[in-house]
């Protein structure tokens, strides 16, 4: 299985916290992440977004379908995003738009076992992969990108 978590782009300051809107340099941000996922998203990527205004602009740069999910909004917790992904038996891909810190919790859980939160920077992606090896289930990080860098 697959797990990308891409935290929302850059996004103007305000309440209430959910309308939210990215700002220019966000848009960016999202264009740029959407160019890099049209070029390396697993096939068959199911997308869940956080209702929140900036998450779904940040996922409408990219033309692909996607779900919005209160399971990985603004009162999500890692335990919410790793259930409604399937993590780790449901097989597949998965893209979660979400938000900090509950994103940098679910990385910490998956590379420590541990839920302090790892920062992930606005408008990034990681992607997560589970595999067995050795009659082991490893879970690996597959890439860090920065939107920023693209």
């Amino acid at each position: 299985m697959n797990l990308l978590l891409w935290r929302h782009a850059d996004a103007a300051e305000g309440n209430p916290d959910i309308s939210r809107p990215l700002t220019a340099r966000g848009v960016k941000q999202a264009q740029r992440m959407a160019h890099w996922l049209d070029q390396h998203a697993p096939a068959n990527l199911r997308v869940l977004t956080s209702p929140a205004v900036r998450t779904r602009q940040t996922v409408e740069a990219w033309d692909h379908s996607y779900e919005v999910s209160e399971d990985v909004g603004l009162d999500a917790t890692p335990h919410s995003i790793l259930e409604a992904a399937g993590w780790p038996d449901a097989g597949g891909s998965v893209l979660v738009v979400g938000h900090q810190p509950t994103l940098g919790e679910v990385a910490s859980i998956l590379l420590r076992d541990e839920a302090s939160a790892l920062s992930f920077k606005k408008g990034a992606l990681w992607w997560f992969q589970i595999r067995e090896r050795n009659g082991e289930m490893q879970t690996v990080l597959k890439t860090v990108i920065n939107a920023d860098l693209i």
